[in-house]
């Protein structure tokens, strides 16, 4: 089985400073095996590493941070197959999650989860967002 690391070069301007938590924790940002890409979970951490107070901030953050890794593969959102979301305070926050991910997020539609959890790895994060995506010889 071929495996393929996926890394997000130092100063891509979607990840800045952000980029530095691939080794820090210890993971790829993805990895492609099988005809497949699984991107880890992103979060709407600012390229600057501070994290926005709203929902819909941290969303679009997310959504383009996964943008930008099927960007590095060659790829568009339309090769993603399965999305799973982790919402903190799901309840209070899901409604500005739907508005910002019906805005960003278009036909044809992955399956999606959303996972209501206690926390995310830092203080003030709301959401993370973890996706696979198909190469376009599995579509």
């Amino acid at each position: 089985m071929t495996v393929h690391t996926v890394d997000v070069p130092e100063g891509n301007p979607v990840f800045g400073s952000t980029t530095s938590a691939f080794d820090s924790f210890g993971y790829s940002a993805a990895v492609r095996a099988h005809g497949l890409l699984f991107i880890a979970g992103t979060i709407g951490r600012r390229a600057d590493g501070t994290i926005p107070d709203t929902i819909e901030e941290q969303t679009e953050i997310a959504l383009a941070k996964i943008e930008e890794i099927l960007r590095l593969e060659n790829l568009d959102p339309s090769a993603l197959v399965d999305v799973t979301s982790y919402h903190v305070d799901i309840r209070q926050h899901l409604p500005g999650f739907v508005e910002t991910k019906q805005r960003l997020v278009k036909a044809p539609y992955p399956t999606w989860t959303i996972i209501g959890v206690s926390g995310l790895a830092s203080p003030g994060l709301l959401v993370e967002i973890r996706a696979t995506a198909a190469y376009p010889e599995l579509r």
